[in-house]
């Protein structure tokens, strides 16, 4: 499944998604408060990576954040730019984000990496640790499961995550995993989210001298 093809079947149920689950209303609120506090404890600019329709940009600008929505789906773009014209939105990809090194406060990827294969995840959070300065944060939010398996997603084929094996490739990337959540409510699939930092080289060297 190319990047094109999942840009394709999107834009083909962009509306049908938008009603389902493409506003903020339709989100739990544990994710609203999670999201809200993780952006609220970070500086400087943040990239809503898979911004979808843009409602969690949207949601970030409205809480204070500099925040830019980037999707993968031009039809998603459109969408967001007519739904939040105050926000900045544009076309993207997750493994090329376009943004300076190290010039990012924090990158959020709410459901953006779930229909990446093991390897594309890995590409995608190499280049998030590329854009984040030391010591800013990542959000990821997933499906989580027992095994890292692939399962037939309503659009397109998906993954389930175990949360330690995302977090020893959130490591391999340059990012050190913060804290943990874990949902599963009754029609829904298993939920996880994955706050992080980038690691910070000069601050190991800073404890390795004091010690």
């Amino acid at each position: 499944m190319t990047t094109a093809d999942v840009s394709h079947a999107y834009s083909q149920r962009a509306d049908e998604y938008v009603a389902a689950v493409g506003h903020i209303e339709a989100v739990h609120p544990a994710d609203l408060e999670l999201v809200r506090e993780w952006a609220a404890g970070l500086e400087g600019e943040l990239i809503d990576a898979g911004c979808g329709p843009g409602h969690w940009t949207s949601f970030l600008q409205d809480h204070g954040a500099s925040v830019e929505g980037v999707d993968l789906v031009p039809t998603f773009i459109s969408q967001a730019k007519a739904r939040y014209p105050g926000v900045p939105f544009r076309v993207g990809t997750l493994d090329d984000l376009k943004a300076p090194d190290a010039s990012l406060g924090g990158i959020l990827a709410w459901y953006s990496i779930i229909h990446m294969t093991p390897a594309e995840v890995a590409a995608a959070l190499r280049e998030f640790a590329r854009c984040v300065w030391p010591g800013g944060g990542l959000l990821l939010g997933f499906f989580e499961g027992l095994q890292l398996e692939s399962f037939p997603h309503a659009v397109v084929p998906a993954y389930y995550w175990p949360i330690e094996e995302l977090s020893r490739r959130l490591s391999a990337a340059g990012f050190e995993t913060v804290e943990t959540h874990s949902r599963v409510g009754p029609g829904h699939r298993p939920h996880g989210a994955i706050a992080a930092r980038r690691f910070d080289h000069s601050q190991k060297d800073e404890n390795a001298h004091a010690s």
